[in-house]
């Protein structure tokens, strides 16, 4: 378990997140909130200041049951608290804009690094550290800028409210004198002393009981993730444990990761009651430790009941100043924890990034054909796969890809189409938006049913069209279901998605259509419609299918055969 503490990497951490938005084109924008919400902070600060003095007056008023002066302070109250109430609303108001206008740029910065250059998919292989993302991106994001403005503007308010109350509490105060050990000993501005030392004192006492709070509260939020996924796991495959019957197995996953959840959080619980005991007893004490400790002066008659009061309320301020980190140390755990995953989480996606461009292909998209050249396609591990292998597709001739399980069929597909990193050597390629791959089991995105069948969106037709289009490959019956939004993944089976990733097909009309056993959820019979259909209606286009079954041997003129055992590749007719 890693020991955290707040120190310089951490401030440079904060600053690595931040620098980025007040740098950006909304730079301007975001400035002007902040400049607008700290001149309120600094407003409801001096409402504070007038309220303070409000407080002597409105005392010796009652002291002295002066009628008139208590009425007319009354109604300077309702002043006061009418443009405190005003100035504390809108620098609320202000605060959330700034928050939604930050979230959503660095929102956008994670996610346009996330999606390019598939760091995404590559994190799978490289990023087995990063866990959740999805996490990081929509919860760490929300939690970093809110905690960092309010942070913020707390210690500015803080930094505020003690510098104004200090001189009224240290002009107020007087001198203390007493004797030690035969020597006069005077001090100027005792009452500010003593709430200097309370403070400091609470501080470091608070300190020494929640700094573990960070490293429970980190890991707090990595154990209700992964618990979080295990279900969404389960619910995303569950005819498949259905199928199984893998509910005891299921349960007990559920059961050890819920139990590693517990186990922290009542750790998390007894670190944070050590803590409340502290902090309510630091509070109660500091609501009578101002009148024991100007009580001397009110005694002797050097204060009215309205000074006694202005300086309790003095002194509450300036604790309150002092003390901010004492309250907000739970919050201070966990924005720290915030703060670290988030670092990680976007230093460890550049890394991932730049570890992708280790492996070096030459891809040249100007070709015709689909050619490669001593190429190398390894294992994430750095063994082997496919060793120096050379050949060529040429357009017009359908390719069957063939080899035993394992030998690295659908990898040598994922190199063909760029989403393997781990490659090396020469490949000649068609124009990107010639090729279209469809994996075995097709992406189906949230939405209508037309939006999953138009996926990716780049080619719209004619509802007649994508209706006969979804009866020639015999989802026809959906038709009437076009514009239902639905987790469509879940609502359709294998099968029906696959035929659903034809109708794609013939919408996109590529150049290039590479199959990875596309069909392997139809019937023979269905398999071979599909196959005819292509042939009918996209003459033009070069089908490359992986796949097993020889009856798709009559659909393809060329076998590439892929060898385990000696790594390599030929070319050869059926």
């Amino acid at each position: 378990m890693q020991n955290f503490t707040i120190s310089k990497q951490f401030f440079k951490d904060v600053l690595y997140l931040t620098k980025s938005y007040w740098k950006s084109e909304e730079k301007k924008k975001a400035f002007f909130l902040l400049s607008c919400i700290i001149a309120l902070t600094l407003g409801v600060v001096y409402m504070l200041v007038l309220l303070n003095q409000w407080n002597n007056r409105f005392y010796n008023a009652l002291q002295n049951y002066a009628t008139e002066t208590i009425f007319h302070e009354l109604y300077v109250f309702s002043g006061l608290a009418a443009v405190y109430i005003i100035l504390a609303v809108y620098s609320y108001y202000l605060q959330q804009c700034l928050i939604i206008n930050w979230r959503k740029w660095l929102t956008a910065r994670f996610l346009e690094t996330w999606l390019r250059n598939k760091t995404y998919y590559n994190l799978q292989m490289f990023g087995k550290d990063t866990d959740n993302p999805d996490q990081r991106i929509s919860e760490d994001v929300r939690l970093f800028v809110e905690m960092t403005l309010g942070f913020t503007v707390g210690i500015i308010k803080s930094f505020c409210t003690f510098a104004s109350f200090v001189m009224i509490l240290y002009s107020m105060s007087g001198p203390l004198e007493f004797t030690l050990m035969g020597h006069k000993i005077i001090i100027d501005g005792y009452l500010f002393w003593a709430s200097l030392l309370y403070s400091i004192a609470g501080t470091y006492v608070t300190h020494l009981v929640g700094r573990k709070l960070v490293q429970l509260n980190f890991i707090q939020q990595r154990y209700e993730a992964d618990f979080r996924f295990a279900m969404i796991r389960l619910r995303e495959s569950a005819e498949n444990v259905a199928f199984y019957r893998g509910e005891a197995q299921e349960s007990m996953v559920f059961k050890e990761r819920f139990k590693l959840l517990i186990d922290n959080f009542w750790k998390l619980v007894n670190k944070q009651k050590q803590l409340v005991w502290l902090n309510s007893g630091y509070s109660q004490i500091a609501i009578i430790f101002p009148f024991v400790a100007a009580m001397n002066r009110y005694l002797s008659k050097e204060f009215t009941l309205g000074s006694l009061m202005q300086v309790a309320s003095a002194f509450g301020r300036v604790q309150d100043s002092l003390s901010y980190f004492v309250d907000m140390y739970s919050s201070l755990a966990q924005w720290q924890a915030v703060v670290m995953r988030l670092t990680y989480f976007g230093r460890h996606m550049q890394e991932v990034s730049e570890g992708a461009e280790r492996f070096h292909l030459e891809r040249f998209a100007t070709a015709t054909a689909v050619s490669a050249e001593k190429m190398q396609v390894n294992l994430p591990d750095g063994s082997p796969l496919l060793s120096n292998i050379s050949f060529t597709l040429q357009p017009g001739t359908n390719v069957l890809i063939k080899g035993i399980s394992g030998s690295g069929k659908s990898t040598l597909l994922r190199a063909i189409a760029g989403i393997w990193p781990f490659v090396e050597g020469k490949i000649n390629m068609p124009k990107t938006e010639e090729l279209m791959f469809i994996p075995q089991k097709p992406y189906i995105p949230l939405g209508t049913l037309r939006e999953a069948l138009l996926y990716p969106g780049t080619k719209h037709i004619s509802d007649e069209e994508l209706k006969y289009l979804m009866a020639s490959c015999q989802i026809g019956y959906l038709e009437d279901k076009l514009d239902m939004v639905a987790d469509w993944s879940h609502v359709l089976s294998v099968g029906e998605q696959q035929r659903l990733a034809f109708v794609r097909a013939h919408i996109q009309e590529p150049i290039w259509l590479f199959l990875d056993e596309a069909t392997s959820a139809l019937d023979e019979e269905t398999e071979a419609e599909m196959y005819r259909l292509l042939g009918e209606r996209l003459a033009n286009t070069t089908v490359v299918s992986v796949g097993h079954r020889s009856t798709l041997n009559q659909f393809h003129q060329l076998v590439l055969r892929l060898n385990k055992k000696a790594h390599s590749v030929h070319l050869e007719k059926l």
